[in-house]
């Protein structure tokens, strides 16, 4: 098979109506994140001059197989719109194969990093470094059928949540759900919160470095359609309680950015928000919430599927794959010590490293 390393912009529109054909064909590309319009938008982000933003086309007879969208560097490739970008992979025809070291000669680098690739990649999965877990929840028979399944297994978090409602129902008057909310207001506040929140546990403010906020306004802008930022809110006494900005695709919201008034957090509001949603799914063609990856109670409790995701590179000889390899060595024998919190230093401080990297 051959490869050709296009920008997204350069891209015909009949090529990306392949790619949605190849990512509608099978369930496990049912991402907003493997859309076509996901690396389009990043680019858009970034502004006019190159940043590096490429989509690797497997094509086979003239005929695209298969897409990958990338960001290059000056010596490693990430996935597009890294830290932000929750899920990556080959989107392809069952019979596509690629080579991933040809890959990453094709892109000029010395390896091509990865965090959250799906785990059945049968590309990458030799490379894997890690294992994660997306927490999901399947809606496919409505919310109601969901929620006794839920109880039959053992799970009591959405009574817990119904308790909570009536609780915040009789301190704090009226619980005000909206979906695909039009408040600037509102969408300005939540990443208010979410900018305080991570300079109170030290996280880097990923929104201070322009392109990720310029990508969040255009996806509240979006209306509609296959790909668009959806923001839901929750008012208490006629206040924002709580706040959702998520991802949607064709079939799948998936939780991205979330924030609450600590004012109401003993009604926990932006977890009765995500119950809200849930049920408004029921009218709408979604069919699946994606809680993301992240060892949380609410998730495990909430998901009745999951999605792994693997990290790991891929690398060339090269010092930039020697770097890499070194620094998942040491990450390796921190976390088979008996240290406590200590051993997860090394893997912590690979991660902000690849969250400014990509920031750039």
């Amino acid at each position: 098979m051959d490869l050709d390393i296009l920008r997204p912009q350069s891209m015909p529109q009949s090529m990306l109506e392949r790619w949605r054909v190849l990512q509608g064909a099978a369930s496990r590309f049912n991402s907003p994140f493997l859309s076509p319009d996901w690396p389009l938008a990043v680019e858009r982000a970034l502004g006019e001059a190159d940043r590096g933003v490429r989509v690797a086309v497997l094509r086979e007879g003239g005929e695209a197989k298969g897409f990958l969208a990338l960001r290059i560097g000056a010596h490693a490739a990430m996935a597009a719109g890294e830290p932000l970008c929750d899920y990556q992979g080959l989107v392809a025809t069952p019979d596509a194969e690629l080579d991933a070291r040809a890959l990453v000669q094709a892109l000029g680098v010395g390896r091509l990093d990865f965090s959250h690739m799906l785990e059945d990649d049968p590309d990458f999965a030799p490379f894997a470094k890690g294992r994660d877990r997306s927490w999901i929840v399947d809606l496919d028979g409505g919310y109601e059928a969901y929620a006794a399944a839920r109880r039959e297994a053992g799970v009591s978090a959405l009574k817990d949540f119904d308790k909570k409602r009536r609780k915040a129902e009789r301190e704090a008057g009226p619980v005000v759900f909206t979906a695909g909310a039009e408040a600037p207001g509102d969408f300005e506040q939540l990443f208010d919160w979410k900018r305080r929140q991570y300079r109170a546990t030290g996280q880097i403010d990923i929104f201070a470095a322009g392109w990720p906020m310029r990508l969040m306004r255009e996806l509240f802008a979006t209306r509609g359609g296959a790909f668009a930022g959806q923001l839901f809110t929750m008012h208490m006494q006629g206040e924002l309680a709580a706040a959702h900005f998520h991802l949607a695709g064709a079939h799948t919201v998936h939780a991205w950015m979330i924030a609450h008034d600590a004012r109401f957090e003993r009604y926990s509001p932006g977890l009765l928000l995500f119950q809200d949603i849930m049920r408004w799914m029921d009218a709408t063609p979604y069919r699946r919430l994606d809680l993301g990856y992240g060892d949380y109670r609410f998730k495990r409790e909430l998901a009745n599927a999951e999605q792994g995701v693997i990290d790991g590179f891929v690398g060339v000889p090269s010092t930039a794959a020697l770097v890499r390899c070194a620094a998942y060595g040491v990450r390796r024998a921190a976390e088979a010590l008996p240290l406590g919190p200590v051993s997860a230093l090394p893997g912590k401080a690979m991660r902000r490293l690849d969250v400014m990297r990509g920031l750039r």
